[in-house]
């Protein structure tokens, strides 16, 4: 098996074994470990391509187990967690994991950003001239320009800059405090009233100049935690299907 090698760490025996077989079944190599030791072990041993991570882990933290990883590589990492409070993911996010799965969670979500985290691991879409391409959406980062269908989207610098934080991170969850330091510097970390204003000004914008609604949920709120865009799979200048 060639697939993209993941390594799933869960300390619960039947969650861990219906997601690795689950994993396997769509063509993964799959790497076990049920505590932070042993997945300290797959993690030199394996370096994977991709680590779903339970923060609730019996011999230590997750997020020490996280920070380790972090240390070495910026391999995407999957937070599976029970903990469904707010600062429990922002903390993990802040740490450098990529997106989170809230349990209980359905596969087929799972598998959803299991994918869009291996492809964003190969980097954003861009064009040959640096251009970032989502579907009919073009940022020109060095220009400072952004066209939705070969139209020209007039954004305030700061709206641009938000813009080009998220799309610079297509398919993974931007939280609060992490694109507001991007935008605006350290000092507005608790000031996230901000971003709904200029987000919802962006979604405006774009939505005026897209003529066939391919944009629509491009920037999907998640409430008290961040911002994601969305991956989109129409090439530019194509019609969506009826």
């Amino acid at each position: 098996m060639s697939g993209p090698t993941v390594l799933l760490i869960e300390d619960d025996v039947p969650t861990r074994r219906a997601v690795a077989k689950s994993l396997l079944a769509h063509g993964y190599r799959v790497a076990e470990a049920g505590d932070g030791s042993a997945a300290a072990l797959a993690w030199e041993g394996r370096r994977p391509d991709l680590v779903v991570l339970d923060l609730g882990l019996p011999d230590t933290d997750g997020m020490t187990v996280l920070r380790r990883i972090r240390n070495d590589a910026a391999t995407p990492v999957l937070i599976l967690t029970a903990r469904d409070a707010e600062h429990a993911k922002v903390e993990a996010l802040d740490l450098g994991a990529d997106d989170y799965v809230t349990k209980p969670f359905g596969l087929d979500e799972l598998h959803a950003r299991v994918r869009a985290l291996l492809r964003r691991a190969g980097g954003p879409a861009a064009a040959a001239d640096g251009a970032i391409v989502l579907g009919p959406l073009v940022v020109d980062v060095t220009r400072h320009t952004v066209e939705v269908d070969a139209t020209p989207v007039r954004l305030t610098p700061r709206e641009f800059e938000v813009l080009r934080v998220l799309v610079l991170h297509a398919g993974r969850l931007v939280t609060h405090g992490r694109l507001l330091r991007a935008v605006w510097g350290r000092q507005y970390d608790e000031e996230a009233h901000y971003l709904h204003v200029y987000v919802s000004a962006i979604r405006r914008k774009l939505a005026a100049a897209d003529r066939t609604g391919a944009l629509e949920g491009l920037i999907v709120s998640e409430p008290g935690v961040g911002y994601r865009v969305s991956a989109i799979d129409r090439p530019a200048g194509s019609q969506p299907e009826p």
